[in-house]
């Protein structure tokens, strides 16, 4: 029962840490985004009523936005406003930041789920494979590989994929969600687009969907999977060095027997740090891939604003990939301290 009250107690320890963790860490994001974005060239005020517009009517917008008070004190009006989910209003499309982001998050979190999952799918056994083959054909294939997915940008790679594969071959449909003949025909629940239309029974849309969206996450899972299999392999190849796996084949466990039903289990834990990184990555950084594909997400999103001055848009969708990424790494830092005894205990 004590024994139970500790873990009960430092469990609790645990989520207070990570919840104090992620708040300050929300303020110093959009602090530093803030501070940036007003350091910038780009007047806020023409943002908002265009290079056209009367002194009178740009003395009354520069008033209204609270640019004649200091810079902490618009710092703090900004904080309480974004906690209340007040982002302002996109100058690009005329509609409040947050229902923009809501909008569009849907098309990058698709986008990216599928990524990581082929990113897992594969880039694990690669890895679990290379490091149990350390120096032999196998491992220099998939280190090759990985490196290939390093080095090559995703931009290029995405535009020799639909030159490829949709120009040529056919195999696939080209940019965007979905065909313009499919547009509008599927309730938006979720905003999922296979969700969506598996819940209506719009196979038709759910192929043509898919069709869409299998090119631009293949080419995103595979530079997931490049970063797994890489950090798969090294933690493999450090445990099959471990005493208890050689004392497991010394009593007759086969080597592969070894290394799944021993080694594996203990690579799980650092394991979801490197899954939550590279998911984290992936939700953020699908700006260059969006772009090639039109894909009408997040990263297309933030670029557009950018190209436009938009500057509640670009504060609105940097604060909530950053965000993202800060939270899923705390997340998995807390799993990583939750199902490692040695990590709790110190």
């Amino acid at each position: 029962m004590e024994s139970k009250t500790v873990w009960a107690i430092t469990t609790a320890r645990q989520a207070a840490t990570f919840l104090a963790s992620l708040a300050l860490t929300f303020v110093g994001l959009t602090a530093i985004t803030f501070f940036i974005s007003r350091l910038t060239k780009i007047d806020p005020v023409l943002a908002v009523v265009g290079d056209k517009a009367s002194k009178e009517v740009y003395d009354q917008t520069f008033l209204a936005l609270g640019l004649d008070k200091p810079l902490i004190v618009q710092y703090v009006l900004y904080l309480k406003r974004v906690l209340s989910g007040e982002f302002g209003i996109s100058v690009l499309t005329s509609q409040p930041v947050l229902s923009d982001l809501l909008r569009v998050f849907p098309a990058t979190f698709e986008l990216a789920t599928i990524a990581i999952v082929i990113g897992v799918i594969i880039g694990v056994p690669a890895g679990v494979w290379a490091g149990a083959r350390k120096g032999r054909w196998p491992d220099h294939v998939i280190r090759i590989v990985g490196l290939f997915g390093y080095s090559v940008p995703v931009f290029w790679l995405g535009l020799v994929g639909l030159f490829f594969f949709y120009g040529k071959l056919g195999w696939v449909s080209g940019t965007g969600r979905l065909d313009v003949f499919y547009d509008d025909i599927v309730t938006t629940r979720t905003g999922v687009i296979l969700i969506d239309a598996a819940i209506e029974g719009e196979w038709d849309i759910f192929r043509n969907a898919f069709s869409h969206l299998i090119l631009p996450a293949t080419i995103l899972g595979y530079f997931s999977l490049a970063y797994i299999a890489r950090m798969t392999r090294s933690f493999m190849i450090d445990q099959l060095a471990q005493e208890y796996v050689i004392a497991a084949r010394v009593k007759g466990r086969s080597f592969w027997g070894a290394v799944w039903r021993h080694a594996f289990p203990n690579i799980m834990v650092p394991l979801i740090t490197v899954v939550g990184l590279s998911y984290a990555s992936l939700l953020e950084g699908a700006v260059l891939t969006e772009t090639v594909f039109a894909w009408p997400g997040l990263g297309l999103y933030i670029t557009r604003a950018l190209f436009n001055s938009d500057m509640n848009a670009v504060l609105g969708g940097t604060i909530l990939v950053g965000t993202i990424f800060v939270g899923i790494n705390l997340f998995s830092d807390f799993l990583y301290r939750i199902f490692d005894p040695r990590v709790s205990a110190g």
